[in-house]
């Protein structure tokens, strides 16, 4: 499932072809996704002014005056601006057609996906979604440090991988990146949350926001079926140093790599560098 560095990737790649585009229709070709889709969307959304591109988690949304179309890729959709006379293949869902400049093709924003475990739903203005509600900050936003980590994992005996993969206590820090990020900084993902020290988690939170920024820098991790709205793979799994790669030697000390399931992911960290 694409984690909060190829949204991030998907939603650089969108911006500039969707904010200032108005919307001149919206196609829908089925009714449905992981959920039905909202009438709202075709109703609300045609005529309006796409005035931002912005993710929250890993979800995006196209705020209008009118409110947000809330895209979630699911775990093989994708978002591609295409021509709009491109014919749609058999698991491009939506379309939504954009205005363009003079002399330049008509263009669409097509929706892809093939599991349909993806969502296209509505956010009126003015209100938020319950699908964002509750949510943590931002990994790399402002509110998010080691002093926060420590603070809110005081008493909890859960293992800190899961700790760090519950979307209340900090968004888009999927399977992926804890693993790396932990890795970095040299702490067990099987720690319990409230036995980790305020020094430890500065240093936790430092290489999540380190390994994020530089998976976004090289356009997330291709695994699967994620691609950049560009067709180009990502290529931040060519430097993992601990996801999927249990058994195999560790890159510090030689030692293979322990592996185990926590949370029902597959864990993969090093017994002897990682305490």
């Amino acid at each position: 499932m694409p984690e909060l560095p190829e949204v991030e990737t998907t939603r650089r790649g969108l911006a500039p072809h969707l904010e200032g585009r108005r919307v001149r229709g919206v196609t829908l070709r089925r009714p449905d996704l992981r959920w039905p889709i909202p009438p709202e969307v075709a109703a609300e959304l045609p005529g309006q002014r796409i005035e931002s591109v912005r993710r929250r988690a890993k979800y995006l949304l196209l705020d209008t005056q009118a409110g947000s179309a809330l895209l979630h890729l699911g775990m093989s959709g994708s978002l591609r601006v295409l021509p709009a006379d491109t014919p749609p293949r058999l698991h491009d869902h939506v379309d939504i057609a954009l205005s363009r400049d003079a002399g330049q093709p008509d263009r669409v924003l097509r929706f892809t996906d093939p599991r349909r475990f993806g969502c296209l739903l509505w956010q009126p203005a003015g209100e938020l979604h319950p699908l964002l509600r509750g949510l943590g900050p931002e990994p790399l936003g402002d509110g998010f440090d080691g002093d926060y980590l420590h603070a809110r994992s005081r008493g909890r005996k859960v293992a800190l991988k899961a700790f760090l993969m519950d979307q209340k206590v900090v968004v888009g820090v999927g399977n992926i990146y804890v693993a790396e990020a932990l890795f970095a900084a040299g702490v067990s993902p099987m720690r319990a949350a409230g036995r980790v020290s305020r020094e430890r988690y500065a240093a936790i939170a430092a290489e999540i926001r380190a390994v994020l920024a530089r998976a976004i820098a090289r356009g997330g991790t291709t695994l699967r079926d994620f691609l950049a709205p560009d067709g180009a793979p990502g290529y931040f799994e060519q430097e993992l140093s601990a996801y999927g790669r249990g058994g195999e030697p560790c890159l510090r000390c030689g030692r293979a790599l322990r592996h185990a399931m926590v949370g029902q992911r597959a864990t993969v960290w090093c017994g002897h560098c990682q305490r």
